[in-house]
């Protein structure tokens, strides 16, 4: 997501808009998110409603950061929310537990053999339902 729609007060329309297009030719999704009060942060809950139809049929994987739960707990809500808009949610996430500790100064990770080894899993299974939810969507487009 654009850096811009990262701000405390959140995406306007304009910014939301502009994304709309990205979204709707995109093929799979992979959702970045730290844990906050427990859940996700407002500002992707905004970016997500506002693009209702576009996650339509489409797999979408999580990395997730936070504390002791490593954003875990915002992503089981991600679940619930994904699932209502008819997308497909891949199981293995990559998540960073105690995420402060857990990255060098130039930003990389400490530690990348484990998350480096998440992130091929996950990827692996959202590129393998991105390739067959989008034949799927090719041969009977999806009207649900």
């Amino acid at each position: 997501l654009p850096a811009q729609l990262g701000s405390r007060s959140g995406p306007g329309t304009e910014e939301l808009a502009g994304i709309t297009g990205k979204f709707a030719a995109a093929d799979a999704f992979v959702v970045v998110t730290p844990e906050y009060n427990h859940s996700y942060p407002a500002v992707l809950k905004t970016v997500i409603d506002w693009h209702h139809a576009e996650w339509k049929a489409k797999p979408v994987g999580f990395v997730s950061y936070g504390g002791v739960s490593g954003g875990l707990r915002a992503v089981e809500h991600l679940r619930q929310v994904f699932a209502e808009l008819h997308a497909v949610t891949v199981r293995d996430t990559v998540s960073f537990h105690g995420a402060w500790a857990r990255f060098g100064e130039d930003g990389s990770p400490t530690e990348p053999d484990g998350c480096n080894a998440a992130a091929r899993t996950m990827l692996d299974e959202l590129c393998w339902w991105s390739n067959a939810l989008t034949a799927a969507r090719r041969h009977t487009p999806y009207r649900f």
